[in-house]
């Protein structure tokens, strides 16, 4: 098992087995390299994605002066102009949001199919099982960024209210090409969320179980519950922590972790605060709480807002107190 190293053999957390899932070094085995090298595609661009994101600055001064003065003709074109390369970024977002998607769906292909349990898949499969983490670790920090950009909602509705206009008045559109009305229509229901990326994910976890029905839906939320033991686990013991040879691996452990619990939340038909959870939530929002308050304070929101059975009665007071 390579990269496997075992770190509990206690019996503990519905029977599960944990293991400190190398997210530093797993290397593809053999039978991984397929799907490995697919995802592998797409996550190379991750990190590019999210650089355009942080220095998204927006047209907020163009479209000001525009919207003041709307009988200037100067002033029209220069927001436009600042607009349209702008939106072609918002659209290579979007873009990279459905290639994330399919990503995810051969990922969850992969470490689900029988004949082997989740855990086990995990354990055989850590090279995926780290692309995976990847994925809802990129998830988490690009909705943490666009959450705290407000010039891409009013870039994009700019963009349409102008482009709306100029089809009324017959006025050829620079940049309709780039993006027409059907794909605006789209992205404007992608970026209408808070957290975007999270969502693509999560619907594509559910229509991945109700697309899979041949599949228990046990094999994809205990995937799910599995990887958060394991990454809470490792956050809490300092046996496992002091292996990090990364200081960043601890922010990727608690972005992964947050990331599985609430894609369980919207697959398990109980979600993951219920008793019968297989995710120990009290564990985890404590580790969570245990980090410097500034450097999670994103990732207790996204449990706070972005989760689906957070507020039913079958949450223990304890846990939506923890949370308030």
């Amino acid at each position: 098992m390579g990269n496997l190293i075992k770190v509990l053999t206690r019996d503990i957390d519905h029977n599960a087995a944990h293991f400190f899932l190398d997210f530093e070094n797993a290397q593809p085995t053999e039978s991984e390299k397929e799907i490995y090298n697919q995802v592998n595609v797409v996550l190379k661009d991750a990190e590019g994605i999210l650089e355009d994101l942080q220095s998204y600055r927006g047209a907020g001064h163009e479209i000001r002066e525009a919207i003041q003065h709307p009988n200037d003709e100067k002033l029209q074109e220069k927001a436009w102009s600042a607009v349209v390369p702008l939106v072609g970024k918002l659209k290579k977002f979007y873009e990279f949001s459905q290639r994330l998607e399919a990503g995810l769906r051969g990922l969850l292909g992969a470490l689900t199919s029988t004949p082997y349990s989740p855990t086990q898949h995990l354990e055989r499969e850590q090279a995926l099982a780290k692309q995976f983490a990847e994925i809802l670790h990129f998830t988490l920090r690009f909705d943490e960024l666009k959450m705290t950009n407000p010039a891409i909602q009013n870039d994009f509705s700019y963009y349409r209210r102008t482009l709306s206009r100029m089809r009324i008045n017959n006025v050829p559109a620079e940049g309709e090409n780039e993006v027409n009305n059907e794909l605006a229509n789209r992205m404007s229901l992608f970026y209408a969320e808070a957290t975007p990326m999270l969502k693509t994910l999560s619907d594509a976890t559910t229509k991945f179980v109700s697309e899979n029905k041949n599949l228990p839906i046990e094999n994809t939320t205990d995937c799910l519950s599995t990887m958060a033991s394991v990454c809470r686990v490792m956050l809490e013991t300092p046996e496992y922590r002091s292996r990090f040879t990364n200081e960043e691996t601890v922010s990727f452990c608690l972005r992964v972790m947050v990331g599985v619990i609430i894609l369980y939340d919207h697959v398990h038909p109980v979600g993951a605060f219920a008793k019968t959870s297989k995710i120990d939530m009290k564990g985890c929002i404590k580790v969570l709480k245990d980090q410097p308050p500034n450097s999670v304070e994103g990732l207790l929101n996204a449990l706070r807002y972005t989760t689906k059975h957070l507020n039913d009665e079958t949450t223990s007071k304890q846990i939506k107190s923890m949370l308030q």
